[in-house]
């Protein structure tokens, strides 16, 4: 058994109220980048969106921040589930305010039939992490009721220097306790805010054999796409920051897919896909099940 599960038990137990306000704050670039990558300009986009929508499942809700920002935008009378293989009581004490909300643990690679089918299901930043990203996805699409749409994002494959820098600090990491780990995380944290720090944009011609494409780049972002995750985020603070970073290199499960991958997910669960997004960081997908025929 991988340390995956305890990974995010700690991570989350730890860090209850992790990203949850700037999930749900007005214009803020994490909400702005959980809304763009899925298609929707705007909160006002993403409520439209779900307007028809009766039963919303958040497969995967960690402490239940996503759970949140669909609740105060679906309709009336929509129903709201999230699961989550160790956050449940975590996510659950977050949304205790939600009449909508439904918590409840649950395994993406197990039994899920009694929750029943969803017209939404979104499930992101969590395939990647289940050890059988194919059979977790497939699993959570059979939750689909017919016209139902599932949205997911997983992690994108990287420059091959970025990956072999990634791998080397995971392997180095995944043996130790939280506290130990978060402690070489927050070196990757300062790291990521001295970058930033420079304020400073640099042109770069094409690396090819480095997958580094020609264009300008902020430092800090030079780096985080291409050699090393150093996450840095002002607008949060510094134990969130330690907090993603940790995110990255502590779990021992950690795969990283391709686009025509995904897609290939999608077409073999009978789904069409209707939105797909991809940038540095990952792959962003929904497909639809066909409507049901009389």
């Amino acid at each position: 058994m991988t340390n995956t599960p305890r990974s995010f038990k700690d991570k989350w137990e730890n860090n209850h109220d992790l990203a949850f306000a700037e999930t749900l704050r007005e214009g803020s670039r994490l909400r702005n980048w959980i809304l763009n990558r899925n298609g929707f300009a705007s909160a006002e986009d993403l409520a439209s969106y779900l307007q028809d929508k009766k039963r919303v499942l958040d497969a995967g809700c960690g402490n239940g921040r996503v759970t949140a920002l669909l609740s105060r935008h679906v309709p009336a009378g929509t129903e709201v589930v999230g699961i989550d293989l160790v956050a449940a009581e975590v996510a659950r004490a977050n949304l205790a305010d939600y009449a909508n909300v439904t918590v409840r643990p649950g395994n993406l690679l197990g039994d899920l039939s009694e929750l029943g089918n969803f017209d939404f299901i979104y499930c992101q930043e969590v395939l990647h992490h289940t050890g059988s990203p194919f059979e977790a996805f497939e699993n959570v699409s059979r939750r689909l009721a017919p016209g139902g749409e599932l949205a997911i994002y997983v992690y994108k494959r990287k420059a091959p220097v970025r990956e072999f820098v990634d791998d080397y600090v995971r392997e180095r990491m995944v043996g130790l306790p939280y506290e130990e780990a978060i402690a070489l995380s927050a070196q990757f944290t300062e790291f990521g805010r001295a970058l930033s720090s420079l304020n400073q944009q640099v042109s770069v011609p094409a690396l090819d054999l480095l997958e580094i494409p020609a264009g300008d780049y902020d430092v800090q972002r030079l780096f985080y796409h291409f050699f090393v995750k150093c996450f840095w985020n002002p607008d949060l603070s510094l134990a969130e920051n330690h907090a993603i970073n940790y995110d990255w290199y502590h779990p021992e499960d950690c795969t990283k897919h391709t686009l025509d991958e995904v897609r290939d997910w999608f077409a073999r669960a009978g789904l069409q896909v209707v939105h797909s997004h991809s940038d540095f960081y990952g792959i962003t997908m929904r497909g639809r099940r066909a409507a049901a025929t009389n």
